[in-house]
């Protein structure tokens, strides 16, 4: 197995601003940047028509392209109905800026997928990412849902739902190993139609955990980034940690996705740690070993 794919890091895993993290990424050996793209100095109200060609013009004067914008909202995903207008409003926003600053997909969180595929909950989520998914599908560009909340299976049968592929996936072993227990492998195997770009991340499963506690849902809590960071980090369920010091199989796992004809992004998730820098640059290393 030679591995080809380009390797990314998200900009604000090394927790500095978006500039100087574009930097740190360059330095560490990353071919791309993910950037999050919700609020602050990269929402897209805040980035005129010169702004966005300055942004692109800097990232690739270093070298780089941007592998990805993350677009999540998080709250209750699109499960609420009667927030989702707005929310797809902003998805959509997001994506226009991806698509002017080079890269035609933003990844993101849609919620947890309920158990009743027939309810309300189930419906709204459908309606909002049939509507993402047209608009997407319009621009030769993909919203990408990031894997771990529900199984690979459960995943695939809410996208044959849709009627196009503009609403993808963001595969990232890790939160299926660490959350719903499912094998990674088995899961690229599955959901190789829709898999459109990769986080790359590993971690260790210690016991069951309800995926809504975790993530949040309509009618338990919501999303909230700083609780999910602290259980990555805090080990009662579940521990983020280094690449291959965890459970995610990574011979088995790039060979999967080398399988399947998957081109894309590697890009590089941490989330927890006190030297985001250093354990990025050991994952480039680690990942340069497939190469």
């Amino acid at each position: 197995m030679k591995l080809q794919n380009k390797i990314g890091a998200i900009v604000d895993s090394f927790r500095v601003g978006v500039r100087e993290g574009i930097i740190k990424a360059r330095e560490v050996g990353a071919d791309g940047v993910q950037i999050y793209a919700v609020s602050g100095e990269m929402d897209p109200e805040a980035l005129n028509a010169q702004d966005r060609r300055e942004l692109k013009g800097y990232i690739e004067s270093l070298g780089l392209e941007i592998s990805a914008l993350c677009g999540d909202l998080g709250g209750h995903g699109f499960q609420d109905r009667l927030h989702n207008a707005e929310k797809v409003e902003k998805s959509k926003r997001i994506l226009d800026l991806a698509v002017e600053l080079g890269t035609n997909i933003v990844t993101t969180h849609i919620g947890v997928l309920p158990d009743d595929e027939s309810g309300e909950i189930y419906s709204s989520m459908q309606e909002a990412c049939e509507e993402l998914s047209a608009y997407a599908s319009s621009m030769n560009a993909f919203f990408a849902i990031e894997t771990g909340p529900e199984t690979a299976a459960q995943l695939k049968r809410f996208l044959d739902s849709l009627s196009s592929k503009g609403v993808s996936v963001n595969f990232d072993p890790a939160n299926m190993v660490m959350v719903t227990g499912d094998d990674p492998v088995k899961g690229v195997r599955l959901l190789k139609d829709y898999i459109v770009h990769t986080h790359v991340k590993d971690g260790i499963r210690y016991r069951e955990s309800d995926p809504r506690d975790v993530y949040g849902s309509l009618g338990h809590q919501p999303m909230d980034h700083e609780k999910i960071a602290r259980m990555v980090a805090g080990g009662e369920f579940f521990r983020e940690v280094a690449l291959g010091e965890g459970k995610v199989d990574f011979n088995a796992y790039f060979q999967a996705l080398q399988d399947i004809g998957y081109s894309g992004y590697l890009t590089i998730e941490r989330e927890v740690g006190g030297q985001p820098e250093a354990d990025i640059r050991k994952a480039v290393e680690f990942i340069r070993k497939y190469k």
